[in-house]
């Protein structure tokens, strides 16, 4: 009764505002007769990186302790965010991976923390993962189910030869000690990743000559091979884990062969300089959020050109690129960018999408002192209960500010439609109709005029306080906007009330308003909602 109060509340607030404004109708169409793509089923990622505490962006200091080496791993709220997801996969890498040694084995090298240092790479030394730490990363990984994906060094033994251009052969041996040791403790590993942005001319750091890599890879490849020998339980090869350069990615995809690499990594910062003061705008530009709409497009044909044994994922995308924007990354207004790209990358068969970062920097899905979850923790993990691996297609009569993704409902019946409403002018009254022609919502009369506009609403909100009758079909809604309409609040609104931790710092239920299937939907200007319809004809989505 209280959520279907709240959201009833929400939509009247709203209501002198929507009479205000501009108001369109929208028709959408869900072709569920076929998928056009996959996803993975474990499609959220969260990366946690080496950052340490003294890595800063303009005249700040936003990584805390939260990196592999110092995060507080019994922290209940870090448990409880990962648990959520039942299956949260986590990529421990970043740019300070091809500076970590591992002490275990035969190291002949010194294992040092890290710490600053003018010709290092990105300013620090090499640093230092000590067993101990990797079993207590473990044991809260095991504890929380949580899938791993760890990027080992790929520039141990190498030497810089010219530039950021990297040569020598790489010394495999401190890897090798690094997975007996895992295998012989049981620790269940999904994927191991090689090197971070060392392909070419888009490298960051150092680089590293395509064709010296594939043949890494292979190197790697029998390693796995020799060590995990027939176990069901061998993990996958993950590749290159950098910036997408179409003539290197081909090249290292050529050279190492079929079969070798399993997922091919790129990273997407498409937001720019985090501290960019036009950060809002450019989120809020559909134009600007399209424009990566091609790197996937050209990854995507690479792949299948040149490597059709692999698939694609993004390993790391944080938006705004050096720690994310501060006042803005880890706020509500950052879900328009992030949800889009989730949506955006789906349609170009990205198996796995890795979001920089689970904690750390500006752009933390929890905050990096107090494991709060910000905003975009619970756009990730509506989409991960919600979306399911099936993709759709979707068209549309709107506005490129209005965006729309369709999947099939996860593991049960339906579709899950995701809106995103970019204007800060028009809302949006929107028509959803399948593509066999089966009518799922009422396209109204006119509502230029107040009175029809009214009519609409009070006919969608008239369940409220009430279930629905026998008979009678209903689709889920999850409306989020930000507190106060605020788009920079660090507080998320769903359906009308704030998402705050119960007081045994459990993560809140996420809860729908249930609404007749044949009422319109509202989208109001600069909201976001996910719309299931259990009850949608999809021929492509039979569980």
């Amino acid at each position: 009764m209280g959520i279907f109060l709240s959201f009833f509340i929400y939509l009247i607030s709203y209501l002198p505002v929507i009479l205000a404004r501009d108001v369109t109708r929208v028709t959408i169409f869900v072709d569920a007769t076929k998928t056009v793509a996959t996803n993975d089923e474990h499609f959220i990622c969260a990366t946690v990186d080496w950052w340490p505490h003294d890595k800063c962006n303009y005249n700040h200091c936003p990584w805390g302790n939260s990196s592999v080496i110092n995060l507080d791993l019994s922290h209940p709220l870090l448990a409880n965010a990962i648990q959520a997801f039942q299956s949260l996969r986590i990529r421990i890498g970043g740019s300070l991976q091809d500076q970590v040694l591992y002490d275990v084995g035969d190291l002949k090298a010194p294992c040092h923390p890290f710490r600053k240092m003018k010709d290092g790479l990105f300013g620090f030394s090499k640093g230092c993962l000590h067993m101990q730490r990797w079993d207590e990363l473990n044991q809260l990984f095991n504890r929380t189910g949580a899938l791993v994906s760890f990027g080992l060094n790929a520039l141990h033994g190498r030497h810089n030869i010219r530039h950021n251009a990297w040569g020598g052969a790489w010394d495999s041996n401190n890897a090798r000690d690094f997975l007996k040791y895992t295998i012989s403790m049981g620790y269940q590993i999904d994927s191991w990743e090689y090197g971070n942005e060392l392909s070419g001319r888009t490298s960051i750091g150092a680089s590293v000559d395509a064709e010296l890599y594939g043949k890494d890879l292979i190197n790697l490849k029998n390693i796995i091979n020799e060590l995990y020998k027939n176990s069901s339980s061998k993990p996958t090869i993950l590749a290159p884990g950098g910036f997408f350069d179409q003539e290197w990615y081909a090249k290292f995809l050529q050279v190492s062969g079929s079969n070798v690499v399993n997922g091919v990594t790129h990273h997407i910062y498409n937001l720019g300089p985090g501290v960019d003061p036009n950060l809002v705008s450019k989120i809020l530009n559909p134009q600007r959020l399209s424009r990566v709409s091609e790197t996937f497009g050209d990854l995507k044909q690479t792949i299948e050109k040149h490597g059709p044994w692999a698939s694609a994922w993004v390993g790391e995308s944080g938006g705004a690129y050096n720690s994310g924007g501060r006042h803005v990354s880890n706020t509500f207004v950052n879900s328009f960018w992030y949800l889009d790209q989730l949506g955006m990358s789906s349609k170009y068969n990205t198996k796995v999408y890795c979001r920089q970062t689970l904690v750390g920097g500006n752009y933390g899905l929890l905050n990096a002192t107090t494991f709060i979850p910000n905003p975009d923790y619970y756009s990730a993990l509506l989409w991960h209960r919600l979306m399911g691996k099936g993709v759709l297609s979707v068209a549309t009569d709107g506005s490129s500010s209005l965006r729309s993704y369709a999947h099939c409902s996860k593991e049960r019946e339906g579709i899950t439609l995701l809106l995103i409403n970019l204007s800060n002018q028009t809302d949006y009254v929107i028509s959803v109709h399948n593509s066999m022609n089966m009518k799922l919502t009422v396209k109204g009369k006119d509502i230029n005029g107040e009175s029809s506009l009214s009519r609409d609403i009070k006919r969608a909100v008239s369940w409220v306080g009430s279930t629905a009758s026998d008979g009678h079909l209903t689709r889920e809604e999850y409306h989020l906007t930000p507190k106060d309409g605020y788009l920079q609040s660090q507080t998320m609104v769903l359906n009308g009330i704030p998402l705050q931790l119960a007081e045994d710092e459990g993560i809140p239920k996420l809860d729908p308003v249930r609404v007749d299937v044949n009422s319109p939907i509202y989208i109001t200007h600069l909201s976001i909602a996910f719309i299931v319809f259990p009850n949608f004809s999809a021929r492509a989505c039979v569980v």
